[in-house]
């Protein structure tokens, strides 16, 4: 047998991702994508513990978890820190927006992506549409927060350069 033909029979794309043989559910991805996103649960449930994204989530999310607890103990005056927080920031964000494009997507595109092999269709509710609303409001505002603290930090560095320059 040919591999083309071994992935034709077990219901995977030749050429593409290897995806798992059981059903999946968009309204259950979303929802961990919105609660869990942060650490690729998301990921690991569509692609399997090998989906090197979902690997990526947790690494970004250490990183930014320490970099996190260096700025709090530097009171936002470290380099590093701000650098190691970058990559939390982008994960947590990434999950939020996954949470919105696997909700957003219409259940029939859902069902030709994941679910071509098991013969079941989904059918998502509100219970979608309320992860969709949700992972909008918690994700604008944290962009925001985080952006209204990096401009303030910055800004307060400027002030104190040139407090210091003209004294």
């Amino acid at each position: 047998m040919t591999s083309s033909s071994v992935a034709t029979q077990t219901g995977s794309k030749p050429a593409g991702k290897h995806v798992p043989p059981y059903f999946r559910s968009k309204t259950l991805t979303a929802a961990l994508a919105f609660l869990f996103g942060y650490i690729g649960l998301h990921r690991f449930y569509l692609y399997g513990m090998r989906d090197k994204y979902g690997w990526a989530h947790i690494a970004g999310i250490a990183m930014g978890a320490f970099g996190y607890l260096l700025l709090a103990e530097t009171e936002r005056t470290s380099l590093l820190g701000w650098v190691l927080a970058f990559p939390g920031a982008i994960s947590l964000l990434a999950a939020f927006l996954s949470a919105l494009v696997y909700g957003l997507r219409p259940d029939a595109k859902w069902d030709a992506q994941f679910n071509a092999h098991t013969g079941r269709s989904s059918r998502s509710g509100w219970t979608v549409i309320f992860v969709v609303i949700f992972s909008l409001l918690i994700g604008a505002f944290l962009l925001m927060t985080g952006l209204a603290l990096t401009f303030q930090t910055y800004f307060e560095s400027q002030v104190e350069a040139a407090k210091t320059l003209s004294q």
